[in-house]
């Protein structure tokens, strides 16, 4: 599996719109073939903070999801409202074994 700890630093103005997308992207990526997760957390002490936990079957997968046309809007769509650029940390999956 192949998974990314994708962080995100949303400037404050911008918090309720931001949900708004992700949800949309959250709900289309979700049904992608290859897609095993997609999931929007929170920082409850922070709610500018982000992380989309994105767990693919393989990089293949994770690729092709850049390529959709609900990813690409999401993104140009968030561009201006990010304090900073998003960082997408891959991890190698452990458990539970595929």
């Amino acid at each position: 599996m192949h998974v990314t700890l994708v962080h995100v630093h949303v400037k404050p103005e911008h918090v309720d719109e931001f949900i708004a997308a992700t949800r949309l992207n959250h709900l289309a990526s979700v049904q992608e073939a290859g897609n095993r997760r997609f999931d929007v957390l929170q920082t409850p002490d922070d709610p500018s903070q982000f992380i989309l936990y994105e767990v693919y079957a393989s990089a293949e997968d994770a690729a092709a999801h850049k390529q959709t046309e609900h990813y690409l809007v999401w993104r140009d769509t968030v561009a201006d409202w990010m304090a900073e650029p998003r960082r997408g940390v891959p991890y190698k999956a452990l458990f539970p074994e595929t």
